[in-house]
């Protein structure tokens, strides 16, 4: 038997590795080999009595009772028909709340089966600055919003330290929905996401976009190099629908600098560059 504390210290354990969710309040022992049900082919004897196991079901079962036929579930969309799903939904938007509306109703990326909240975005859609992350955690799973965790305290304080708050940029991910443990989004759900991603762009239409990591850089950039080579560089974001060109810049993602602290030194110098931009503007 355990402790309070020892049991206290394994749940702990649990959250960290990202184990937050139950499925059911019984243990399940899928080791178990189900027993195969009776079943009356063609050709069985109609003779009952000469098959006492058969005689047995059948003193058990109605004899108004009818096989049910179970229909399979209808397969999964295929992720090209989801993304073409996506595409049209994410079109019709024509404000924040038409593209929310739209992900509540859209059912082609398979994490939103296994998330708790659908995660969009926060702070202002008339903001200057569009951050990007990679996708919602534990936490921003349970409150349904964006960088609340460690990682977002980490990038209030960048933002405040070049005169930024949440009410002058939006911060979002490249997917809204947690994937099951905290594992990286696959690059279907992804391409799912993305004309989502797409949309909020050219709805907000910020000056700046920010991809904070490796994964949203390369997402939103096409790029394939890693983020050490993509940060501290301007790059160009646009679309069909963009009246002009956004620029781009990645920065290291929070939740990085929390396990890098070196790293927040360039970080520093990337964030100045993005304020220098904006106070460029400014002068403009």
């Amino acid at each position: 038997m355990f402790s309070d504390d020892q049991t206290r210290d394994l749940l702990d354990w649990h959250i960290a590795m990202g184990i937050d969710e139950t499925i059911s309040d019984l243990p399940v022992d899928s080791f178990t080999q189900p027993k195969p049900a009776a079943v009356l082919e063609q050709g069985a004897p109609h003779d009952l009595a000469s098959a006492p196991q058969l005689n047995a079901l059948t003193e058990r079962t109605p004899a108004t009772s009818r096989p049910v036929i179970v229909s399979p579930a209808a397969p999964p969309p295929s992720s090209e028909a989801s993304v073409q799903t996506a595409t049209k939904l994410a079109a019709a938007a024509n404000t924040f709340d038409d593209l929310q509306t739209a992900l509540l109703g859209f059912d082609g990326c398979a994490l939103k089966r296994t998330a708790t909240s659908m995660v969009v975005a926060d702070g202002n859609p008339a903001g200057r600055v569009l951050f990007i992350g990679e996708a919602p955690g534990a936490e921003e799973d349970r409150q349904g919003k964006p960088f609340v965790g460690p990682s977002g305290q980490l990038l209030d304080k960048m933002l405040k330290s070049i005169c930024l708050d949440r009410s002058q940029v939006l911060i979002s991910n490249t997917v809204f929905w947690r994937p099951p443990g905290n594992r990286t989004p696959t690059t279907t759900e992804v391409a799912t996401c993305l004309p989502f991603v797409q949309r909020m762009v050219e709805l907000m239409m910020p000056e700046v976009i920010v991809p904070l990591g490796g994964p949203a850089a390369k997402s939103l950039l096409e790029q394939t190099a890693g983020i050490g080579k993509l940060r501290g560089r301007w790059f160009t974001y646009t679309t069909v629908n963009l009246s002009a060109p956004i620029a781009v810049t990645p920065l290291f993602h929070p939740a990085y600098l929390l396990r890098t602290p070196a790293q927040k030194r360039p970080t520093w110098r990337d964030l100045l560059m993005i304020r220098q931009r904006l106070d460029g503007a400014d002068g403009a």
